[in-house]
């Protein structure tokens, strides 16, 4: 009986899969840009005890969801590749492969900064508010975090924005481009690592700590953010076409 329903057939898991990577990752980017354009912007509006009171009630909550909705998009985004069975033959070297790895990378290296960087960091924000809202004395190490995960977060926010573009290209624009050429493919992922690891490294501390400096100087600022963001995006595409058309 379960073999005659379409849900459980490769058809029912490819778009079952599809399904929970809408909503994971409409979860997931959701949460990351109301961080970086409603709550943070506010949250330097606030005096120091109802900011206290938001990091200690809501915080941890909103970060549970956006973890989560990045582990569950990452692992519903495996599942449709191997549903689909895009790791056979040559899919990964034609266009819509080209496209799909590209965004791919940018959602990998998210995924990592929201585990590895910003979850770690902001659960020292949130003890510290704890600790304060106990009439204890600030953690000392407190601010710091909060920079670090901030840097991460709005970087996920600028990477966010080609990445996306990249997923939905993938079936709409990406399968008309000619990428048969080894050699183009090669100069094209090598712009997008040297794009992605510069911005990586900048945002780690890596390029001159976590100060403010001209290269993170668009990290201090949403829109500018998104600026960048948009601009990385079109140096792909400027790429794109000129390799592949």
């Amino acid at each position: 009986m379960l073999a005659t329903v379409e849900l459980f057939t490769r058809t029912g898991g490819i778009i079952l899969s599809r399904w929970g990577h809408f909503l994971a990752g409409i979860t997931w980017i959701g949460l990351l840009w109301y961080f970086n354009f409603v709550q943070t912007p506010s949250l330097a509006q606030f005096e120091a005890g109802p900011r206290v009171e938001l990091q200690r009630k809501m915080l941890g909550r909103a970060l549970w969801w956006f973890r989560w909705g990045a582990m569950f998009t990452v692992l519903t985004g495996i599942m449709i590749l191997g549903f689909q069975k895009n790791f056979d033959g040559n899919y990964m070297k034609s266009g819509p492969g080209l496209s799909i790895s590209t965004g791919i990378l940018f959602a990998l290296i998210m995924w990592a900064n929201v585990w590895l960087v910003i979850w770690p960091n902001q659960k020292v924000v949130i003890a510290n508010a704890d600790r304060v809202a106990a009439g204890q004395e600030p953690d000392p190490n407190a601010a710091s975090a909060g920079r670090k995960g901030a840097l991460a977060s709005r970087t996920n926010t600028l990477f966010s924005i080609p990445m996306l573009f990249f997923m939905a290209a993938t079936s709409h624009f990406a399968p008309v481009f000619d990428t048969s050429k080894g050699s183009h493919r090669g100069i094209y992922y090598i712009i997008v690592l040297v794009i992605a690891a510069f911005f990586e490294l900048n945002a780690l501390g890596v390029l001159g700590g976590y100060a403010p400096s001209p290269t993170r100087k668009f990290l201090d600022d949403h829109r500018q953010t998104i600026a960048v963001g948009v601009g990385i995006w079109i140096v792909l595409m400027i790429a794109w076409q000129v390799l592949f058309t």
